[in-house]
């Protein structure tokens, strides 16, 4: 008897220590925040980071670049899934960093079990500083109100969502601004609840720097006409004020009597760009033109037309590149390979009979023709 309790108690702290260690992980030391108030409590900030950077990409003088996760506590087990396909696919092989957003602070097992996926890379976490995630003071906040409250009843996909545009503006405006991307050229949005169909066996970030790519895009599709009823007058008074032509204006624009827009854009949920596209004074000003018509929070524009427009306006052919090669998938559509030979080299787990690229809902091939001048 005596023998059988010294052994549960020697199993008991056994497994407090294990439970202690995981706590108390010793890569991890918290890292004070000036620049922002981003609340109050013991994670106020939030921000963490590794004491011993664990990213070897960091060290190349070249380029930095990393993950960037707009997320919420409760997505967690959503984004560990996304996270191992994510690993499992590509970054395994190159160790790239994550960087975690959100409007509230992470709590701590959000926190060491993301850590514990990726025990290779630099995994920072951060807060949205309260001045992004909010209203600005020209928005009158009960007319907004009324506007979710109409599309709601209207039945419009996020009508009724007030956060849903709060992160719509944050993506239009300011997440590239967020203390935590200054040290990177590149990122590669990515959400809970994606996954990589296919393995990625090269490093998509030394491709977009090696070819000088600034902006990378899989899936394409039309917005909903009635989320943006005056976005484009607005970025085509803004066009006309500044006397800018737009080198891919054909990308977004119908040629027809009115220059309407043909409701195309960039699916945003999947985005890989350089960080300076939206730091150039040029994207500023093109934001705060938009925002101050309050149309994020009087309509519901969203951030994939607001960049597929800006593209449009100041970029090149030659800075847009289509990654026909990645399998991709966000519900509830699909990028998959068409080629045989890359389904198979790269262990693909898509049906290219269910790719959305070429559907008649896709912007796909027109964007290609007019990427290719054809």
């Amino acid at each position: 008897m005596a023998m059988v309790v010294l052994l549960i108690w020697a199993l008991v702290l056994v497994y407090s220590a294990s439970v202690g260690a995981f706590h108390d992980p010793p890569h991890w030391v918290p890292v004070a925040n000036t620049s922002h108030d981003y609340g109050s409590g013991a994670y106020a900030g939030n921000v963490l980071g590794s004491s011993s950077p664990r990213n070897t990409r960091l060290s190349i003088p070249e380029f930095a670049a990393t993950f960037l996760v707009l997320c919420r506590n409760y997505e967690l087990f959503d984004l560990l899934e996304t996270i191992q396909s994510v690993q499992d696919r590509f970054n395994t092989k190159y160790n790239y960093d994550y960087v975690f957003l959100n409007d509230e602070p992470f709590t701590q097992l959000f926190m060491e079990s993301v850590t514990a996926f990726v025990p290779a890379s630099r995994v920072r976490f951060g807060v949205v500083p309260r001045d992004h995630w909010s209203y600005p003071d020209w928005v009158d906040v009960k007319k907004a109100a009324a506007v979710r409250q109409a599309m709601e009843k209207a039945n419009i996909v996020y009508g009724g969502s007030e956060s849903y545009r709060h992160m719509c503006r944050f993506f239009s405006g300011f997440f590239y601004q967020h203390e935590l991307l200054q040290d990177y050229d590149f990122y590669w949005r990515i959400e809970p609840g994606i996954k990589l169909l296919c393995d990625v066996n090269y490093d998509v970030f030394r491709r977009m720097y090696d070819e000088q790519k600034k902006f990378a895009f899989t899936l394409t599709m039309f917005e909903y006409s009635d989320t943006i009823p005056t976005l484009w007058d607005r970025v085509k008074e803004y066009s006309r004020s500044r006397d800018i032509q737009g080198p891919l204006i054909d990308l977004v624009q119908n040629h027809d009597q009115w220059s309407s827009y043909n409701l195309c854009h960039f699916w945003s949920n999947f985005e890989i760009a350089r960080l300076d596209v939206f730091r150039a004074a040029s994207y500023a000003d093109f934001f705060q033109f938009l925002d101050q018509a309050g149309g994020f929070f009087y309509e519901r524009w969203g951030d994939a037309p607001v960049h597929t427009m800006y593209v449009s306006l100041h970029l090149e052919k030659s800075d847009v590149l289509y990654l026909d090669d990645i399998g991709y998938y966000h519900s509830p559509y699909a990028q998959c390979p068409q080629d045989e030979a890359i389904r198979r080299s790269n262990k693909c787990v898509c049906d290219p009979a269910t790719d959305f690229s070429y559907t008649y809902q896709s912007c796909t091939a027109h964007f290609l023709r007019v990427l290719a001048d054809l």
